[in-house]
Order: structure tokens, then sequence, then C-alpha cells
């Protein structure tokens, strides 16, 4: 067994420049693992905090203060790495060492352990048969906190190619409907920037309603049945536009309110409207009760829970005493180890609640969350269309055709 012989961590940039943490660690002298902390912009009130007091310098020095409680562990062993970080930070959202330095070292120890190993990561993690490939859910259009004023409120707009047969012609396809989503912003804004969100979705100067219209319209200009050959998604995000004090979601940038009877109703009509398979927090993360009111009405659409379980097993286990969710994002970050993501997902597992393994706005070139979304059966891998930091996952699923998946989407 690998076993890890030095933690160097160091401050790097992520895709909207700001610090972060990466981490190395190597096994046996010469087997170097490598991870980055992502950073979201959509926060749930309750995941880890990233940074001690909000500082990367202070996480690294906790890093370096501690790193030789790593050293001789087992790398492979994802508790033997939780345990070790618990000495060090007992808090529940690992306030004193930082959930980046929780995130890069347990996934930088794996990464290391498996090319010690010369295995692939997904085996490492999950050695049992047969994988399967997610289906690549990427952000078309979006606003809210990815974007600027004058986009949509709706943060995400997202396209599921439910019709593909393999996964290079599922990222033909996104990158497709990318495309032509586009060509019809310009056709109602010819003095569109070509701007975009921190994802890569495009940005317009349009309401949400005009945004949706505009991914509809360029589904069936690319020649797809929405819902047949293209599915889309929707993320709210709408703890976001929660105005707890007036009880209304706010959506100020079309300038309407809704009741939480009205949000109900509207999502509702968003998922029959636009045939939506997929819909992430409709509601804000402490209404559980509504959230398994649109569970109930939606059975064929994923009604995903990201703030509301902050890939916390027991948060999953609340969710489900409510039936509350479908559907849940798994982002590592948010637990802040790669021990307790894995635990989130073994309790999805056990309560047939779809995982859908996700990556960050602020991210950086690392693909293991292509592998960690292969191991844990994920039904989908939300990680963007374009830019270097969206790509990067992708090519890694493409990467994984070698090897001995399935080359068909996870549909069970």
């Amino acid at each position: 067994m690998p076993t890890i012989t030095s933690v160097i961590g160091r401050i790097v940039f992520n895709s909207r420049g700001s610090k972060t943490i990466e981490i190395d660690v190597t096994t046996d002298g010469k087997f170097i693992g490598r991870a980055c902390a992502p950073s979201g912009a959509s926060v749930g009130k309750l995941e880890a905090q990233s940074f001690p007091d909000n500082k990367p310098e202070k996480a690294l020095d906790r890093l370096n203060s501690n790193s030789k409680k790593f050293v001789g562990l087992k790398a492979e062993d994802l508790r033997a790495t939780y345990d070790a970080l618990r000495t060090i930070d007992r808090t529940d959202n690992y306030s004193e060492i930082g959930g980046s330095v929780a995130y890069a070292l347990s996934i930088a120890a794996v990464d290391s352990a498996a090319k010690a190993l010369s295995v692939p990561l997904f085996k490492l993690l999950n050695p049992r048969k047969p994988y399967r490939f997610p289906f690549p859910l990427g952000n078309i259009l979006g606003g809210g906190a990815h974007a600027g004023p004058g986009t949509p409120d709706i943060q995400e707009i997202l396209a599921c190619p439910v019709g593909a047969k393999g996964i290079v012609e599922a990222l033909e396809m996104n990158i497709k409907l990318h495309s032509e989503t586009l060509k019809v912003i310009e056709s109602i804004d010819n003095r569109f920037t070509y701007g975009r969100g921190d994802e890569g979705a495009w940005a317009p100067n349009v309401n949400n309603d005009q945004a949706l219209e505009i991914v509809e319209k360029a589904v069936g200009n690319c020649g797809y049945t929405l819902g047949k050959e293209m599915a889309i998604g929707i993320d709210f995000a709408s703890s976001s536009f929660w105005n707890e004090e007036k009880e209304v979601y706010d959506y100020a940038r079309q300038g309407i309110e809704r009741d939480t009877g009205e949000q109900i109703e509207f999502a509702n009509r968003l998922v029959r409207d636009y045939k939506l398979a997929y819909a992430e927090d409709p509601v804000h993360e402490a209404d559980f009760q509504s959230m398994a009111i649109l569970t109930k009405k939606n059975p064929r659409t994923l009604v995903t829970g990201d703030d509301m379980l902050v890939t916390n097993a027991s948060m999953v286990k609340k969710a489900v005493k409510f039936g509350a969710c479908s559907g849940a994002i798994l982002k590592v970050n948010q637990a802040g180890s790669l021990y307790d993501a894995m635990e989130f997902a073994k309790e999805c597992a056990k309560n047939s609640i779809k995982i859908i393994t996700s990556h960050r706005s602020g991210e950086s070139v690392d693909s293991h969350i292509s592998h960690i979304a292969v191991a844990t059966g994920s039904k989908m891998l939300k990680s963007g269309i374009l830019g270097g930091e969206r790509v990067a996952k992708l090519n890694e699923l493409v990467r994984l055709t070698e090897y001995d998946l399935v080359d068909g989407m996870n549909d069970t």
C-alpha cells in the first residue's frame, strides 16, 4: 500500500483569479498527487468554510505546521486522512484549517495512491463494476451570482443530451447547442458583446422568460426535440434571491416578487412548459416542505438539492424524512474532505437519490471530479461546456472511454 512521505501546499489562483490552496502529496518518495481546491459563488450556509477567517494564507500556515501528521498514512485510506484532519480541526465546517485544505489534501492523497498503484482514480475509489458515464450537464445561458446586472435572475439554464448514445456524442451535442444559443441571442440583440458568466454560459441582457425562450429556440434550431434528444435543466439558486424578512422570492432584475406558493407554481410551470429533466434549488435552502411538494409533483424531473443538502449526509437524512429531493448535488469542497463526500454519496444511494457530481464556479484545470462522478455512479456530471477549466473535466471523460466503462450513459 502506498505510504505518504511528504505533503507540500501552496497558494495559487482559480478561474476567477481568486487565491486558493493547492497541495502535492507524495507517496513512497516518488508518486506525486496534486489537487487544487475550487470555490463557489452561490454558497450554502452550512457548507464547509474555505479558509479560516477567510484567509488562504492562514489555511496554508495551518497545513504547514501540521503536515507531519499525514506522513506515514496509507494514501488510499480516505478515513485515515479524515481522522488526521480531525485531530487538527474538530469543527463542523473545517473553520480552523479550512475546507480547501481538507479538499486538496484528501484528493491529492488518493491521486498519488492511484499513480503508485497504476490504476485510474475511479477504480481506486470504487473497485466494483459496471462503470457508466454520467450525462454531461452543461451551463448554456445564465445570470444570478455567476453574471452581472442585466442578466437573468435565474442562475443557470443547463443542457443535458439525454438522447446521446455515448459520451463523445453527448459532448458534441452540448457544444452545438451552446454555439446555436449565441446565434439566437445575436438575432435579437445585434449589440451583444459575447459576455459569459463564471462557468462559460452566455450572459445576455434578457429576463428569465426571454432566456428560456432563447434556449428553447436554439434546441429546435439544432434539430433536437426538447425532452427527447436534448433536455434542459434549471439551477434556480433560489436562496440567493430569497428575502427572509419579507418572505418572498425577489426577482429584482425582472422586477417580480413571488411568495412561496407562487414560487412553487412558477417552478411547476417551468418544469411542465420546458419538459425540464432537472430542477436545482427551486426553493430556498431551509424549505424542505416546498421541496417535497415539487418532488412529488414532478416524478420525471430530478428535483435537486444543492444549498439545501451541501454534500452533507445528515442533511440527506433530513430530506428523506420530508421526501424533499430526488436528486442531490455532490461538491466535495462543500463537505470538506473526500471522505465526507463519499459518505454523502453512500447515504444518497441508500435512499435512491440520484447523484449529480458538480464543479464550482471558481475552478482549476483538475479533472478529479470526472473520476468521482464515475466512482459514485452519478447520474450527471455538472461541469460546464466551454472554458479550459471546464473542458478539462470533459476531456477526462473522453479519456475514460479507453477503460472498461460501458459506453452508454448512467440511466439506472
